[in-house]
């Protein structure tokens, strides 16, 4: 799955511009003169396949041509090479929070009666916050400047505490946890070690350990899809603002890039669960079962 994603996504893109109604060239560019050598020049001429299979080979080859409207002539890699780690930077970011939040939430240290505070502040989307948060960076740094290197710092700092705290991230990582813990301190092993005077986090943890991996992937994934809105909100020239402003612009080959560096992503992602619910579940076999006290 996770090694299928980066084709199979420019793949459906691809497949979504020729579903359009009208040839690729009149979409991107309507009414423009010269439309057979545009075509020729994006590599439209020839078909969906040919255009796919062409694609994909400069890709493998870290080849993803020029953009076509957004920066005008630019090599593409040239854009995307200094986006990726942006967004990876404000995705590891905002996790910071959820990893407390599960932590604590885990030990038990975050009150029930907060929960309704935290699935209120999940209601509120990213972009208001965000919004909020680029009019007052702009009055600090002012109009120009707001886009500038100087900013950076700011925006993904705040960026990561709005995908982190909202949509639902926070609370979600907070009840989700709880409720893993919760249901697994009622298995009757949590008693009988209770009983013994063990310890229940180092009893339950190892269990759930792999839910726990799972439900962080998901997490990370659904703050991969609100980088999208939160760059784009606050002009992080990052994955998720090329992807944006490429669909505004109808700048399909840009598109298919920031798409592909975001099927990566998350096939990077999905591949680090597999590896550490390999690893949990290699622990839980190789972990010696401590008899109870004068059992043979």
């Amino acid at each position: 799955m996770a090694l299928a994603l980066p084709f199979a996504v420019p793949a459906i893109i691809t497949l979504l511009i020729w579903a359009l109604p009208g040839s690729p060239v009149s979409i991107i560019c309507p009414g423009c003169d010269g439309a057979e050598g545009l075509a020729q020049r994006w590599n439209l001429d020839q078909g969906m396949v040919h255009f796919y299979t062409n694609w994909m080979g400069g890709a493998l080859h870290g080849e993803f041509g020029n953009s076509w409207r957004v920066v005008q002539g630019v090599p593409i890699a040239e854009l995307l090479g200094p986006a990726i780690p942006v967004t990876v930077t404000l995705i590891l970011l905002a996790m910071v929070p959820l990893f407390l939040a599960s932590a604590l939430a885990g030990l038990g240290w975050i009150p029930r009666q907060l929960d309704p505070l935290f699935q209120a502040i999940g209601l509120v989307p990213a972009m208001v916050p965000a919004l909020v948060v680029y009019a007052v960076i702009a009055l600090r740094f002012g109009a120009n400047m707001a886009d500038g290197p100087e900013s950076l710092t700011a925006k993904l700092l705040w960026g990561a505490i709005i995908l982190g705290i909202t949509d639902g991230a926070l609370s979600g990582a907070i009840v989700g946890t709880r409720s893993l813990f919760d249901n697994e301190r009622k298995q009757q092993y949590v008693v009988v070690a209770q009983l013994r005077g063990e310890g229940v986090l180092s009893n339950t943890l190892p269990n759930v350990a792999g839910a726990l991996v799972g439900q962080m992937r998901g997490r990370m994934l659904h703050l991969l899809s609100g980088a999208v809105i939160v760059e784009a909100v606050l002009r992080i020239d990052g994955l998720g603002d090329y992807l944006w402003r490429a669909t505004l612009m109808q700048d399909f080959g840009l598109v298919l890039a920031a798409a592909t560096g975001f099927a990566l992503v998350s096939g990077a992602i999905l591949m680090l669960q597999a590896l550490i619910e390999v690893a949990v579940a290699w622990h839980q076999r190789r972990a010696p079962v401590i008899p109870a006290p004068g059992v043979v």
